[in-house]
């Protein structure tokens, strides 16, 4: 395995944690939308579950990549960690991240079935897509 430096690992931290917050706001925004809707059909409720993994993961991926990006820092007053420790953070922050990309696309795919059969169907193709494009731009 290449090793990867600490610098890079810093710029990916920062990175992560930029978007990861950004959609972590997003997805909590549709869980709490949800949470006042007084629908509780079995679809609202499975919406309401996949924004809820994706809020959970991407904050899973902010605080782990926060750990990353203040034990790469110049100034981390500590000897570094070695690099098992960071691959560990790196892993489980790239986890929570494609995990929330997933539930994500999830509530897009299912948010057009409450509205009509057509609408589901045009909502699930882009949902696919989206993730699909995501994974290819990111992998």
């Amino acid at each position: 395995m290449m090793e990867v430096s600490a610098e890079y690992m810093n710029k990916f931290a920062e990175q992560m944690i930029l978007i990861s917050s950004l959609l972590a706001g997003f997805s909590m925004t549709i869980v709490a939308n949800l949470l006042t809707y007084e629908g509780k059909d079995r679809l609202t409720i499975n919406i309401l579950k996949s924004a809820t993994v994706a809020a959970g993961a991407f904050l899973v991926t902010v605080f782990t990549m926060t750990g990353l990006l203040l034990v790469t820092s110049p100034d981390f007053p500590v000897e570094l960690r070695p690099y098992t420790a960071m691959d560990t953070s790196r892993i489980i922050g790239a986890t929570g991240f494609f995990l929330g990309l997933a539930a994500l696309s999830a509530v897009i795919a299912l948010a057009g079935w409450t509205k009509s059969r057509s609408t589901g169907i045009f909502t699930t193709t882009v949902g696919i897509i989206t993730f699909l494009i995501m994974i290819i731009c990111l992998t």
